[in-house]
């Protein structure tokens, strides 16, 4: 396939990439620091809902939590679960930074979107000895992206997790794979993501970096799912990937990473 139709691809991706909100946002402030935005009138009925002694109030532009802020964010992330206008629920807590890049609380992760909240994601760059990748195709039952193909790991950075520990636990969950195991490990880079997003009814916006990494899975060794989270594994040849990924086969962000993968290849020839 011609270059220029991959690249093409990835200059279209890389301005969807960055885009601003789909409507008006007003800032969310946890103790006196910004740590995301909300769409108007989405916080309205949730304030007046909120229990267990929590204060949300608008005043000067935005709107301000106060309170300890976990327990208060939890709460915001459980009316609107009730109101459905919530992402997928998974019980899983994830970091809350300001604007300085602090954790200063964590949420639930089916509220960030909603919420605005900054994310950091994972994702490998599975390589086999003769240069190949090492792909997955996403389970048709996932809640985002469903039957797309994918890096070989892709996966959030939870609260609890040091970016070294979400490689590694990621890298288990979904393939099997241990990365004391591989060879050559190393963090390549990141992508920034800002967009609007679909969760809540559309009144989601993605506010995350991915950071992504390279390694290689030594022969003799296969990717074997762990989680239910992937359908299957194969091994394409790169100019395989370059087609898929062009026809818009991969997710944006698997495909956003592939594209930063094969620019530090190329940078370094």
């Amino acid at each position: 396939m011609p270059a220029q139709t991959i690249a093409g691809w990835l200059a279209a991706a890389r301005v969807a990439a960055r885009q601003p909100p789909a409507q008006a946002r007003l800032p969310l402030q946890v103790a006196g620091q910004v740590v995301g935005s909300v769409a108007e009138g989405v916080l309205d009925m949730v304030a007046p809902a909120l229990e267990g002694g929590h204060r949300l109030h608008r005043a000067a532009g935005g709107w301000h939590l106060d309170g300890p802020a976990t327990a208060g964010l939890n709460a915001i992330a459980a009316v609107l679960r009730t109101r459905g206008q919530c992402g997928p629920w998974r019980n899983e807590q994830l970091a809350v930074p300001n604007a300085q890049g602090e954790v200063i609380a964590t949420v639930e992760r089916g509220a960030v979107r909603v919420l605005g909240i900054a994310t950091r994601a994972v994702h490998l760059v599975g390589l086999a000895p003769d240069g190949r990748m090492w792909v997955q195709l996403r389970s048709r039952t996932k809640p985002n992206n469903p039957g797309m193909w994918d890096t070989l790991m892709g996966g959030m950075v939870a609260a609890v997790d040091t970016l070294d520990q979400a490689l590694a636990r990621e890298t288990w969950e979904e393939a099997g794979l241990a990365t004391a195991d591989l060879a050559d490990v190393a963090q390549g880079g990141h992508v920034l993501f800002s967009r609007p997003s679909r969760e809540g009814g559309g009144i989601g916006y993605m506010v995350e970096r991915i950071d992504w990494f390279r390694a290689t899975v030594p022969a003799g060794m296969e990717p074997a799912n762990q989680d239910g989270e992937v359908e299957r594994f194969e091994l394409l040849g790169l100019d395989e990937v370059q087609q898929r990924v062009a026809r818009s086969e991969f997710t944006q962000e698997a495909g956003l990473v592939i594209g930063a993968y094969l620019d530090s290849t190329t940078a370094g020839a």
